[in-house]
């Protein structure tokens, strides 16, 4: 083991080190990120995303739902903060036409900024605007969302669908078990920032709040699956949703007791699997 991974797995008693951004957004990608494959094809097959689709995609992130949505033909433009740079870096790369084997679009952008930065007064109005990363694990989560969709609801056309997504019941997610960790190590700091359960009506009441009207919503099996205990323990802290917990303690106590919490879930070839249920909403704009 080198110096540093000693240092980087024992506990810091001074300044706490630096989250690799980089490194994290790579273990999204690569790792987390294609845990929502069956969300984002159950969307875009509801709602026929194909050629003539105008799409955007808020928290874009690392960009795999635009590459999705792009491959069925759509239009499509993704926002995220500035905080997501390395992400965007990623979603740009895959974006970009000599990447694709077949199908590839000019029309492609990410946009790093708020929905407002997304404005371009050359291109027609969206007619989908996606918000696939889940709530109903952070408090607060839902408030931040609702402003999300107040700000990029004037860039879509009168009756555009707008789609939220959120974590299904703890019962019905076996990941939950693991998220509660967060809780417990993040105990002293006050929310935002602290796991929360989902609730029924979360994505209902962030719609309202928003202007939009409700127009259906349907459930879909999004399992976690991990080639081991390591790779999902990675995966995990890459949504973010451990940071709290990390400022608390430390980047050793987090990974020790998310392992240990991954136990039960690990099957005897070594592979770690966690089914889970999202759900989405779709709404409408005025």
């Amino acid at each position: 083991m080198t110096p540093t991974l000693v240092r980087q797995n024992l506990p810091h008693a001074g300044a706490k080190p630096r989250v690799d951004s980089c490194a994290r957004a790579r273990d999204w990608s690569e790792i987390q990120e294609r845990m929502l494959v069956p969300l984002y094809e159950a969307v875009y097959e509801r709602l026929a995303v194909g050629s003539g689709t105008r799409l955007l995609g808020l928290g874009c992130g690392s960009g795999l739902a635009l590459l999705m949505a792009a491959s069925r033909g759509a239009s499509v433009t993704g926002v995220d903060t500035a905080g997501s740079a390395a992400r965007l870096a990623l979603a740009r790369e895959r974006l970009l036409p000599q990447a694709w084997e077949t199908g590839a679009r000019e029309d492609a952008r990410v946009v790093e900024g708020s929905p407002r930065d997304a404005r371009d007064a050359r291109v027609p109005a969206f007619d989908l605007v996606t918000a696939f990363e889940p709530i109903g694990c952070l408090a607060g989560d839902s408030e931040g969302l609702g402003e999300l969709l107040a700000e990029a609801a004037p860039l879509a056309g009168r009756g555009a669908a707008v789609v939220l997504a959120g974590w299904g019941p703890p019962e019905r997610c076996a990941t939950s078990s693991v998220l509660r960790v967060a809780t417990k190590l993040a105990e002293p700091l006050s929310s935002p920032g602290r796991w929360r359960p989902a609730l029924r009506d979360d994505l209902e009441e962030v719609a309202q709040r928003a202007g939009l009207r409700p127009d259906g919503s349907g459930r879909v099996a999004c399992p976690f699956g991990y080639a081991d205990v390591d790779s999902a323990v990675r995966g995990l802290l890459s949504t973010g949703l451990f940071d709290a917990a990390i400022s608390a303690t430390d980047q050793a106590q987090v990974d020790k007791e998310v392992t240990e919490a991954l136990h039960p879930h690990q099957r005897r070839d070594g592979t770690v699997w966690m089914p889970n249920v999202f759900r989405y909403l779709i709404a409408r704009t005025p």
